[in-house]
């Protein structure tokens, strides 16, 4: 049974997205730099019944993560669902950084979730559905947050470009943009912002969105920005 791909399984959205899923009877594949990130996110997941492959690899690492993508599709088949949760998140100003740190820094938050839409994406497109789902982030670019802002802007036009290419062949490309701190317990509670997923997920495909934002709760008159498709 196919299920979902979650890159980036932290302790926080990448967690909560794979417990989501697991909800739902999804089998789950989990990516992390570090084993012992991924197993102690993999015992909760599998707590929930489902079916749980563990594997490790660095985003930015090409052949890792390609190795770990095709264990992932041998152990579970096609994916219904990838989700690229991977990010580099530090302060840095306009030239607070060296070239270096910026290019790694864009190798994790844009590259990574190129690479893992290039090994995805296409079998979900010849088999007619899917869904290819990235976190998102700074709605507004901020001069504190050089780096990060470069990344998600990079990202939105990553979203853009797999849907201009995949979205006709029946994959919903789609990012949670997260406007705000996650933390349990506030608006941006890491289960709060898992729903964001799963509702893209199963969105039909004549109500696709491209961008989601998760923000605090909005004052009288606001709502949620979604783009339309």
């Amino acid at each position: 049974m196919p299920g979902v791909v979650v890159i980036g399984a932290g302790p926080g959205i990448g967690r909560s997205v794979a417990r989501r899923f697991a909800r739902e009877g999804l089998p789950v594949a989990l990516v992390a730099r570090s084993e012992a990130t991924v197993r102690a996110v993999a015992d909760d997941v599998a707590a929930l019944g489902v079916r749980v492959v563990p594997l490790t690899a660095d985003s930015a690492d090409e052949t890792a993560l390609c190795g770990a993508l095709d264990v992932a599709a041998g152990e579970l088949g096609v994916p219904d669902a990838v989700v690229y949760n991977a990010a580099v998140v530090r302060p840095d100003e306009v030239g607070g950084l060296p070239a270096r740190a910026q290019l790694e820094a864009w190798s994790v938050n844009v590259v990574g979730a190129l690479t893992a839409a290039a090994r995805t994406v296409p079998a979900m497109a010849r088999r007619g559905t899917g869904s290819f789902l990235v976190t998102g982030g700074m709605p507004e670019p901020r001069p504190e947050y050089v780096s990060l802002s470069l990344g998600k802007a990079g990202v939105r036009t990553l979203v853009e470009l797999l849907h201009l290419r995949y979205g006709p062949e029946g994959v919903h490309v789609a990012s949670v943009t997260v406007d705000g701190a996650v933390a349990p317990g506030t608006a941006f509670d890491p289960d709060l912002i898992a729903e964001r997923y799963w509702d893209l997920h199963v969105q039909p495909r004549e109500h696709w969105q491209r961008e989601v934002l998760h923000q605090a709760p909005p004052r009288a008159g606001q709502g949620l920005r979604a783009t339309a498709p």
